[in-house]
């Protein structure tokens, strides 16, 4: 007989949000809670397939008698707890994170960052010129190439990095939510190919020893682009067609298909823009890719695109 399996019951725990009582599992995050609500909690760095870093700091709540704010995304609820997620105190440290993010990265690309901006009546201006969007714009079109990885820090004024044909690293972008280095490392592919590098101001996303994206370990599979949530990573063809200006999602049609290079079974969404494939996705909660792909699965359908030659 096999041996047997012990099964710990997960209790139900009571709390109050915003004054109205809720109850979820013991173990759920206050993040958990407050979408059980229907409150929309805005977040940065949090990612549904990745153990919350809370560094972003834009889901931040007040606790009842707690002397600091807490990180929804990641701080468990406990019971009797009560929790105010749009008190004065939690829009003001809101509102000042998305001011300093906003005044020293591109936010451009960000999907949720104008939405958030205008609901917490952030002025990015208060703290300087706004970053400007694509900085390195100019120098590719010019034909220029940028420094090796790790020269300078993830600031506005990092140059785009183009160093290979799948995708494209803007730094001016990068928030150092560290989303793209968990997935890269122990939470899901256990590639390691890039880190967090230097501290403070200088801390920036690199790769070991600083070596070109070529020569060091990544594998290309694009996980690092699924999470990533400023564009700071990203597909070359969705790079390209926003620097022509044509880029538009909402003409974009999405078909959920099988990969057909292995038995695995991954799924991918096919997001189509002009009959092209322009990006491949895979769905977060699929029980077998949990939205992770290798680099046949994100970038080998791109052939199809060629099919007229």
């Amino acid at each position: 007989m096999g041996e047997m399996q012990h099964l710990t019951a997960r209790r139900m725990v009571d709390l109050e949000i915003d004054g109205e009582p809720v109850r979820v599992l013991e173990g759920s995050t206050i993040l958990d809670a407050c979408r059980g609500l229907g409150i929309d909690t805005p977040t940065l760095c949090y990612g549904e397939t990745l153990r919350p870093a809370n560094v972003c700091r834009v889901c931040v709540v007040e606790l009842e008698g707690a002397r600091v704010l807490a990180p929804a995304c990641s701080r468990k609820v406990e019971p009797g707890m009560k929790v105010r997620t749009d008190s004065e105190r939690v829009r003001h440290s809101r509102k000042l994170v998305l001011e300093l993010l906003s005044s020293s990265v591109d936010l451009s690309t960000t999907p949720a960052a104008a939405g958030y901006l205008e609901r917490y009546g952030a002025e990015p201006e208060r703290h300087g010129p706004p970053a400007p969007a694509d900085p390195g714009r100019d120098r590719r079109r010019a034909g220029h190439h940028e420094e090796p990885d790790g020269q300078t820090a993830a600031t506005a004024a990092s140059p785009i990095k183009i160093d290979n044909e799948l995708y494209v690293r803007d730094y001016s972008k990068c928030i150092l939510c560290y989303k793209c280095v968990d997935v890269c490392g122990e939470q899901h592919q256990n590639t390691f190919a890039i880190a967090v590098a230097g501290r403070g101001f200088d801390a920036r996303i690199s790769t070991e020893y600083v070596a070109p994206l070529p020569e060091s370990a990544c594998v290309y599979c694009g996980n690092c682009i699924a999470v990533c949530p400023t564009g700071a990573l990203m597909f070359t063809s969705e790079h390209e067609l926003r620097a022509e200006g044509v880029w538009d999602e909402a003409r974009q049609e999405r078909t959920d298909t099988i990969c057909p290079y292995c038995g695995v079974g991954c799924n991918l969404t096919l997001h189509v823009q002009d009959n092209r494939i322009v990006k491949v996705t895979s769905p977060d909660d699929h029980d077998i890719t949990r939205g992770n792909l290798c680099v046949k699965g994100r970038f080998g359908v791109q052939h199809v695109n060629a099919r007229g030659r």
